[in-house]
């Protein structure tokens, strides 16, 4: 008697259950439902607000010689350009800024423009500083591209490239 129940129960649940491919196509119709009801973009003017002041923050970090700001911002799989050509990672990246090698004089970003496509932000400034490098004043000024991308953490820089203004170019500092 009690296996009768056990099996009668058994095969009303089973037809009763959604069968594997409904429940597959629900799984499939919800997650639509929520992309096309949520977009995931926000207010454009916020987003170049916030890439704005993480390009001035960058600034007051390498000011700072501050590698803490990298680490939270820049993402473990950056890949950038250095005005050489030289390729580094993040971790090359925080080296070179903390490098007591350098003494920065000041670091200055200005020229902001920021361009958001969807969930990817690309923002291009002018980075001017005057530093002393082996017992050298110097001044320089470089194009700078970073490559954000918005994560649910917030934007992170992916990737970035410098390059060296020639002198006749040169803004005055």
């Amino acid at each position: 008697m009690m296996k009768l129940r056990f099996t009668v129960a058994l095969a009303i649940g089973l037809w009763l259950a959604p069968s594997p491919q409904a429940q597959q196509e629900s799984w499939r119709d919800a997650c639509i439902q929520r992309c096309v009801s949520q977009p995931t973009l926000g207010d454009p003017e916020v987003q170049r607000q916030e890439i704005t002041s993480l390009e001035k923050e960058t600034a007051r970090a390498i000011q700072l010689s501050n590698g803490t700001f990298f680490r939270r911002v820049y993402s473990d799989e950056f890949a950038g350009t250095l005005s050489h050509g030289q390729q580094i990672n993040r971790d090359q990246w925080i080296a070179a800024v903390i490098s007591p090698s350098i003494k920065r004089e000041s670091f200055s970003v200005s020229d902001i423009k920021v361009r958001i496509f969807q969930e990817t932000a690309v923002a291009t400034c002018l980075w001017s500083s005057r530093f002393i490098l082996n017992g050298q004043h110097l001044n320089s000024q470089l194009r700078v591209i970073h490559v954000y991308l918005n994560t649910p953490n917030g934007w992170h820089v992916i990737s970035g490239q410098t390059t060296n203004l020639p002198p006749d170019v040169q803004q005055v500092l």
